[in-house]
């Protein structure tokens, strides 16, 4: 659903580049609560996840294929605000060095692909995730169904910008019925990879993902023994009324509706992270190869209702990388792998350095409040 330049016009592209800012500025802000010494590092390495499954297009209907989005994987992953970043870093990635997604089309795109799902996805799964039994399997549901609607939610957004700022003449209606009905079906296939990605890291690692905190396991408690003497400085959790609840402890207030984590024992993930980046790695640089070629939603229904007549040359079309491809590299497999590893470095790199700066800020903060 990359919204390349020339479908929506100047004042319009301004005014989503201004909402795109806008979220990023409060998503910045808001991610220093999201993340903490373990997750930075890991939403890196979502946001170079993202962005290799992004070239696995799978066939949908009618020569048409559809892609992830990642608002919904990101935003369960990592939390909103960080999800946020996450699928910004990987359009600013695709559109600058890939020529993928124009780059006067950045706004239309963060506040579509980035804020839009994001935004959906997140509130669904958490309105679920309170509705529901707290199982691990309530979180898998829960992400299959919010990234199900994130996809045609992000199609509506779409049509909402055209009717706004389209530059050719289309109805409206017709756009909308088009975009949301092949989005539908793409819409599927997000759902799908976002509940098995979420599903195998709870499964595994349940205290890594944001929007499980609170579901999959519950707050540690240290019972004592009757029969046992109490052990200098440990806290027992007691039956009746002199007993103390047991205190809970924050690194920094979080806002209302926000879940609380579980007090499990602190461990590395640094095997998750290893496993995660060997997964993006594959995905980019040996199983894109066999990704479809057809067009995707966005493409296809531009073409059949023409409103694609006024699309612009990318400013990087001539990008050594541009089409997911290495300059002057003949072999297709090789040329297409090879671009897909090193996007997935440049990624990581980028969304890492974004995070721990983050992190470190949050840090220097309570540092200098304590």
């Amino acid at each position: 659903m990359h919204v390349p330049d020339g479908f929506i016009d100047a004042p319009v592209s301004v005014a989503t580049g201004v909402v795109a800012a806008g979220a990023v500025a409060v998503s910045l802000r808001g991610a220093r609560r999201e993340l903490d010494e373990r997750t930075a590092p890991l939403a890196g390495l979502v946001a170079a996840f993202i962005f290799a499954v992004q070239m696995l297009n799978f066939p949908v209907a009618a020569g048409t294929s559809g892609h992830l989005l990642g608002g919904a994987l990101a935003a369960i992953l990592v939390g909103p605000y960080t999800g946020v970043l996450c699928v910004s870093v990987v359009l600013l990635m695709q559109g600058v060095l890939f020529a993928d997604g124009g780059l006067t089309a950045l706004g239309v795109n963060i506040t579509d692909m980035a804020l839009v799902t994001t935004v959906v996805a997140y509130a669904l799964f958490r309105a679920i995730v309170k509705l529901a039994p707290h199982r691990r399997r309530t979180v898998t549901v829960a992400s299959f169904v919010a990234a199900l609607i994130s996809v045609p939610a992000a199609a509506v957004a779409f049509t909402a910008i055209y009717a706004l700022g389209g530059t050719a003449d289309v109805a409206i209606g017709k756009v909308f019925a088009a975009m949301v009905g092949v989005h539908v079906l793409i819409g599927i296939g997000e759902a799908a990879i976002t509940a098995l990605t979420v599903g195998a890291v709870v499964a595994v690692r349940p205290d890594l993902v944001y929007g499980a905190r609170g579901v999959t396991a519950r707050p540690l408690e240290i019972r004592s023994s009757p029969l046992a003497p109490a052990a200098p400085g440990a806290v027992a959790r007691a039956e009746g009324p002199a007993a103390e609840p047991a205190a809970a402890t924050s690194e920094s207030p979080e806002p209302a509706g926000t879940p609380e984590p579980a007090a499990v024992p602190r461990r590395s993930a640094r095997r998750v992270w290893w496993a995660g980046l060997a997964a993006a790695l594959l995905c980019a640089g040996v199983v894109s190869f066999y990704a479809s070629a057809s067009p995707d939603g966005l493409e296809k229904v531009a073409h059949d209702k023409g409103i694609d007549e006024k699309t612009e040359d990318h400013a990087a079309k001539d990008s050594p990388l541009a089409d997911y491809g290495v300059k002057d590299i003949s072999d297709a497999r090789l040329s297409g792998g090879l671009a897909g590893v090193i996007g997935v470095g440049a990624t990581l790199a980028v969304g890492s350095g974004v995070f721990i700066v983050i992190r470190r800020r949050r840090a220097t903060a309570e540092s200098e409040r304590g």
